[in-house]
This record gives C-alpha cells, sequence and structure tokens, in this order.
C-alpha cells in the first residue's frame, strides 16, 4: 500500500517527526489543538480569497493587508485564488479529491499570463527569517502541469505581519532535479510506512507542544 497522497504539510510533519506524525496522520489517536494562530491565519487567507476574487472590502482590523493584496490584484492576468491542485502518481494533473490523487496541494493565488505565472502564498508568521520555500518548489511545478504552456513561475512567500517577500524564480528546466529531490523526501516517507518504523525525533518542541503524550520525550512522563 502507499501512504500517498502527500503534501508538502505532510512530509515536513513526517521528518520533524515521525513518530508524532504516525499517531496524527496515521493512526489519528492523538488530535493537534486548533490554536489561536491557526484561527488568525484561517482568517487571514478568507479575506484576501475574497478581496481578490470578488472585491469583498478588507476589514478595519485587517487595513494592513490592503496594499499587498491591491498590488497582487493589479497584476495582469487570469487569477485562481486557493485553488485545489492534484497530481497522479505518473505526474499527471487530476482533481483534488479524485480516487487516484497522489499529490495534493492548495495554491493561495496562482496569477496565470501566456507563458508566465505567478504564485503566492500568505503567511502570517512574525519571523521571516528561516522561511522555508519547499512549498513554492512543489506549487511551481504543479503549476507547469497544470498550466503547460507556462515556462517560468515567479513564486512568493507573503509575511503579511513581518511585511516581507521571500521571492523565488523556477523555470521548466528546473523541474526534473525538484521532483528527483521531492521524490527522495516522498520516498523515505513510504519506507517507514512499509515498515511501520516510526522512530522519535526529540526537539525543544517536545515538551510543551506535543500532544503524543505516551512518548519519552513528552513533557508529561
Amino acid at each position: 500500500m502507499s501512504i500517498a497522497p502527500w503534501s508538502y504539510s505532510r512530509i515536513k510533519a513526517f521528518e520533524q517527526c515521525p513518530k508524532q506524525f504516525y499517531h496524527m496522520k496515521i493512526a489519528k489517536d492523538y488530535k493537534e489543538q486548533y490554536t489561536e494562530a491557526m484561527r488568525y491565519g484561517t482568517e487571514v487567507h478568507s479575506i484576501a480569497e475574497d478581496f481578490i476574487s470578488d472585491d469583498t472590502p478588507i476589514p478595519e482590523k485587517f487595513a494592513f493587508l490592503k496594499g499587498p493584496l491591491e498590488a497582487l490584484k493589479r497584476r495582469q492576468g487570469k487569477k485562481f485564488t486557493e485553488m485545489r491542485m492534484g497530481l497522479t502518481a505518473d505526474l499527471e494533473p487530476c482533481g483534488f479529491q479524485d480516487k487516484d490523487v497522489w499529490w495534493r496541494g492548495i495554491a493561495d493565488l496562482v496569477i496565470v499570463d501566456g507563458t508566465k505565472a505567478w504564485v503566492v502564498d500568505y503567511k502570517t508568521g512574525r519571523n521571516a527569517e528561516y522561511a522555508d520555500k519547499g512549498q513554492l518548489e512543489l506549487m511551481a511545478m504543479a503549476t507547469f502541469k497544470y498550466f503547460p504552456e507556462v515556462t517560468k513561475v515567479y513564486a512568493g512567500l507573503m509575511f503579511v505581519i513581518a511585511k516581507k517577500f521571500i521571492k523565488a524564480k523556477y523555470t521548466f528546466e528546473d523541474v526534473p532535479s525538484l521532483w528527483d529531490k521531492w521524490l527522495a523526501s516522498f520516498d523515505r516517507m513510504q519506507i517507514a510506512y512499509d515498515n511501520d518504523t516510526w522512530n522519535a525525533r526529540p526537539s525543544g518542541l517536545c515538551k510543551r507542544h506535543c500532544a503524543v503524550i505516551e512518548c519519552v520525550y513528552n513533557g508529561s512522563n
């Protein structure tokens, strides 16, 4: 059996701690707590989607979003908000919920203009110093599949609180090496699944931020 469908978030969760990943995503005997930070992030994403798609006014509380979102809205091209993308194991586009979906991803904003595309992911973290561009890589790779006419993707992590825009650029020629990288990550996760081996990876997050209380590294023990 395959551990698919997978996503950027599932890969990162596995890499952070295979044992926690197993309990949260496979066995599902523990649940991640829905935090205030998560709620705030969801609200920001919803406001951005409604403004870009339907010109819904931005609430005064979130006035700081107006400038960056207006700049994105002015960019020429066809816009897709909260775009749900799926790929089969043969790396062909499919529906997000299709039975043969192998990879899934949701792009906050995709703008397509001829052979160029822009992919933007909104972030509400307060620090952009250690931003991970891996999510942009996967979104760009999927964009090339969904829009075969596109040969160049300009991508960015928009940190709306930190007021930083982390940029990346990908060409169609980059795709094979990017897939090699992510397929290697997927293979490590698949091997753990095949062998039912989920080793704990202790870190500074264990004692106060992990719900898996049966783990020997958890602060509840």
